[in-house]
């Protein structure tokens, strides 16, 4: 490779271009005139506007007549040449550009003007010609589909339900995007798939930008460990013994604080840092989150959402290029999102320069409750390799370890043992078309039973409600269960009827979301829960009906 390329070379650039056309075509996209000698420099000129006029290269004799210089064609060209003809050029544009840009910079530099240096810096260096000319799809299509499997990088989620949606998993140099609300455990989340993916054997990082590193290393060792949160320093030695037993079989994992506003340039110099230390390659990098990142690139006001999130997404999917690693972060949904039980790119803060961005973006429709009862649910709101926009997937979490799972793998503890739901409500059914049933369960239960204290289990209410099937035949006034209920305790206090009576309607509403949990999907669950709860608030029993009557058709 030429280090100088002075007057002599570049009009042999010239000469060879009008020598055979096709190589200006060739180097046309990153031909420029500026970029030559002030003597060859309206040879250069003269070039670029009668090809864009005329569609051809002017020969030596035009050229001579328009600029008064001397352009040869170069005897004996042949193919053999035309390599070093594209290297050298390619190498020439790149250095001159690079040293105009290195001139711009310093006066930008001297008027305080900071932001353009790095582009054009930037711009220069990547200059290049468009060689590689892709997959022949025809050629070979068994190696074609052999280098795709080994190469792409592909890491499954370790939740294979989330997997078949995604066609198999992330692909490394991707950017994915898991936007949900406040509370929503959109951490919880990134900690689950950095702990999967440490699991596989994978390298990686977890960047917070919020909790510190010590909370956050706690919560993965609960998950890493299947240790109850709450349980964690009381049995150190074992989390402790757990934690290096996983470290034989896992890939290399750092978690990191880094203050909000930090930059995509603070991430690149940890990670070479990082790798540098250690001297391993990471493949996956979890940033939490986006939201409170500032761009590189431009002056920008925290307060302009869009235009802010749109630079700093784009340079974390530069950086996942750059890197060649699975890059996962988060963002907050607005508040137009909180009831909505489908979500669409208006409802993430910033809008859609993230969506445009970002290779996959799921939603976190997640509530406190629904973790609390086991469930994590999220929707594909955009993906490049698959066809699973608009569908959500169903995952089980662990309360008490703060881990999520595929559902086939492991079912929520608390619905074992359990009589359905729908068996219940079947006999709620029946009870309410037969007469003096509820005198009959009376009637059936014992002694003690009749002393009903405030500790009344649901296990006794479910044994009381399954008997009724076997005693539909008695005919006495009906009564409901709670009249029967307040006359149990006509001999008691006031205290014990309240707790009382509190209890069995506690266990009632939670026998009835079981089975709305189980007759409706996730998100009209949710709904009807919230509907529920605000009817008993308000005590308007509509605002519950209205959303049945909507969700029947």
């Amino acid at each position: 490779m030429l280090k100088e390329f002075n007057q002599e070379v570049q009009e042999l650039f010239l000469r060879m271009m009008v020598t055979n056309a096709e190589l200006f075509v060739r180097v046309t996209n990153i031909f420029n005139s500026e970029n030559f000698d002030r003597r060859l420099r309206p040879v250069a000129e003269f070039m670029r506007e009668h090809s864009d006029n005329y569609k051809v290269l002017p020969d030596s004799t035009q050229i001579k007549a328009t600029t008064g210089e001397t352009i040869d064609v170069v005897a004996d060209l042949d193919e053999g040449h035309y390599d070093w003809f594209m290297n050298e050029f390619e190498a020439f544009t790149r250095r001159q550009e690079l040293e105009r840009a290195i001139m711009a910079s310093a006066d930008l530099l001297e008027k305080g003007d900071y932001d353009p240096v790095e582009k054009l810096i930037k711009d220069a260096v990547q200059i290049s010609l468009q060689r590689d000319l892709g997959i022949d799809y025809f050629a070979d299509p068994r190696a074609r589909l052999m280098h795709l499997k080994s190469s792409n990088g592909q890491a499954s989620t370790g939740w294979p339900v989330l997997d078949q949606k995604l066609y198999g998993g992330f692909n490394k140099g991707e950017l994915q995007i898991f936007a949900g609300g406040s509370g929503s455990g959109k951490s919880l989340f990134m900690q689950n798939l950095s702990v999967n993916w440490v699991e596989q054997g994978l390298s990686g990082v977890y960047i917070t930008l919020e909790l510190s590193e010590e909370l956050s290393a706690m919560r993965v060792d609960s998950m890493l460990t299947d240790t109850k949160t709450k349980e964690v320093f009381r049995d150190l030695d074992n989390v402790e013994m757990k934690v290096k037993m996983k470290q034989k079989a896992s890939g290399n994992f750092q978690i990191k604080y880094m203050p909000a506003q930090s930059t995509v340039n603070d991430l690149r110099a940890f990670t070479r840092e990082l790798q540098i230390q250690t001297g391993k390659k990471l493949d996956f990098m979890c940033v939490d989150y986006l939201d409170l990142l500032m761009p590189v690139s431009a002056k920008v006001s925290p307060s302009d959402l869009f235009v802010k999130d749109k630079y700093v997404s784009e340079e974390l999917r530069n950086l996942a290029k750059e890197l060649d690693i699975i890059f996962v972060t988060a963002s907050q949904l607005n508040r137009s999102a909180v009831e909505e039980i489908e979500f669409d790119h208006s409802h993430i803060s910033g809008g859609i320069s993230k969506i445009n961005t970002a290779d996959n973006v799921f939603g976190i429709f997640t509530s406190r409750s629904m973790r609390e009862r086991g469930q994590y649910q999220i929707q594909l709101m955009k993906t490049r390799s698959s066809a699973g926009v608009g569908q959500k997937v169903e995952l089980a979490f662990d309360v008490d370890t703060l881990r999520i799972t595929d559902p086939g793998t492991s079912a929520p503890t608390q619905n074992t043992a359990q009589p359905s739901a729908q068996s219940i409500m079947d006999k709620f059914k029946t009870t309410s078309q037969v007469g003096a049933t509820d005198q009959a369960v009376h009637e059936q239960v014992d002694t003690e039973q009749k002393k009903v204290n405030g500790d009344v289990q649901s296990t006794k209410l479910k044994s009381l409600l399954n008997s009724t099937k076997e005693i539909t035949l008695m005919q006495k006034k009906t009564k409901s269960l709670l009249e029967e209920l307040e006359n149990f305790g006509t001999n008691r206090d006031i205290p014990h009827i309240v707790e009382s009576r509190g209890n069995n309607i506690i266990t009632s509403a939670v026998n009835l979301i079981e089975f709305i949990e189980r007759n409706y999907d996730g998100t009209q669950a949710v709904q009807l829960e919230k509907k529920l709860l605000s009817a008993i608030r308000g005590r308007d029993k509509s605002r519950f009906s209205k959303t049945i009557k909507k969700y029947q058709g």
